[in-house]
């Protein structure tokens, strides 16, 4: 069973990736942000769809 503390540590960790772009680069991601919401939500389902699977297998094989 997962501890809190890994479940929060992982959240923060979420958070300060998210949270590069929009420091590093605001219009650019703006940019982005306005281009991915022109997007079909099929698109945008699929994308995120993968995201999670290329996760979920990337903590299998870390773990």
């Amino acid at each position: 069973m997962i501890a809190w503390n890994e479940l929060l540590s992982a959240l923060a960790l979420v958070l300060v990736i998210e949270g590069i772009m929009p420091f590093i680069s605001p219009k650019g991601w703006r940019d982005t942000m306005l281009q991915a919401s022109r997007l079909e939500d099929k698109t945008l389902r699929t994308i995120g769809f993968a995201s999670m699977l290329i996760g979920v297998v990337f903590l299998y094989l870390m773990r």
